[in-house]
């Protein structure tokens, strides 16, 4: 996909994903309880998780009809919605106690730990109310479509993947893991997300979990999932947090395990980039085609070559 025309394509999406956000995120939520929502959620981030959501639903042929293209925009601020509020509750004092985030101060600094629990609580809550509509909101959405998009999240969610992932990143403080542990942490942690952004949107172009391209393009977020974090790894050892626009080094700071500090800086990169070739060698055999499968090539390439 040539760069101009994926920006095209990416801009597009984005404009979509953002105004849906803006209309479901409620700013009358009581006691300015709506107010630290949009905080949290709107105008910051690179909407990644969104993007491939709809990448996939592309590739899938959801585009094609109504109420595919519905269902992945719902399933694409579903999936905003629960990251925003891990975001919020991992930068808490009694997590990562981070201070900065996408640019500006967290939500518990802004506006205290408590607004920030609850503001977080909101939002994962707010995700599967976005995915489960009521007749006439989206009544293009098939409930049988809903619950399976409800169910991919929520064990991409809880604890066999982001919570039981962040379980083991604080346990795993000062301690010296090898590589398959801290495969399986981040596979948990931020791994798991990612795959189930690209099966939502799968799902919500009909695809069937014992087929083909439904394999194919999970063993694409599982290799995304993990890229993703190795290059995490990367720039958090390698960029300031002008330009991360979160606290930078705080993972050596707090002697956590990184992919760098296990691989080596230039072992964590040629380990992102095989990572990258198993993610298009997984779209050349979904038997999707490739101009389907654009999307998600470009973006597979820009997790990997980002450079914050």
């Amino acid at each position: 996909m040539h760069p101009d025309a994926f920006k095209g394509w990416s801009a597009q999406a984005l404009t979509r994903v953002e105004s849906a956000l803006g209309e479901w995120v409620p700013a009358s939520a009581p006691a300015g309880l709506g107010e630290a929502m949009r905080y949290g959620v709107l105008d910051g981030g690179k909407r990644l998780r969104a993007l491939l959501v709809l990448a996939a639903a592309e590739a899938a042929g959801a585009c094609a009809t109504p109420e595919g293209r519905e269902a992945a925009l719902r399933a694409a601020c579903a999936v905003e919605l629960i990251h925003a509020y891990s975001l919020v509750h991992d930068d808490m004092p009694c997590m990562d106690n981070d201070v900065l985030r996408r640019g500006k101060p967290t939500v518990h600094v802004k506006y205290g730990e408590a607004q920030a629990m609850l503001a977080g609580d909101a939002m994962q809550a707010l995700a599967f109310e976005v995915l489960t509509p009521d007749a006439g909101e989206g009544a293009g959405v098939p409930p049988a479509l809903q619950a399976r998009l409800s169910r991919l999240l929520a064990r991409a969610s809880g604890q066999s993947g982001m919570a039981g992932g962040q379980a083991i990143d604080l346990a795993s403080v000062g301690q010296a893991l090898n590589e398959a542990t801290l495969r399986d942490m981040h596979q948990r942690k931020t791994g798991a997300l990612l795959r189930a952004s690209v099966q939502m949107g799968a799902a919500c172009g009909g695809l069937q979990a014992d087929s083909a391209a439904w394999q194919a393009l999970s063993d694409y977020g599982h290799a995304m999932g993990l890229a993703f974090q190795i290059v995490d790894d990367v720039l958090d050892a390698t960029q300031g947090s002008e330009v991360l626009g979160k606290t930078a080094g705080k993972d050596a700071d707090a002697n956590k395990p990184t992919y760098v500090s296990l691989l080596g800086l230039q072992g964590a990169r040629d380990e992102a980039m095989g990572l990258l070739q198993q993610a298009l060698s997984a779209l050349s055999r979904s038997g999707l085609g490739v101009d389907a499968t654009a999307p998600l090539r470009a973006l597979a390439e820009r997790i990997v070559q980002r450079d914050h």
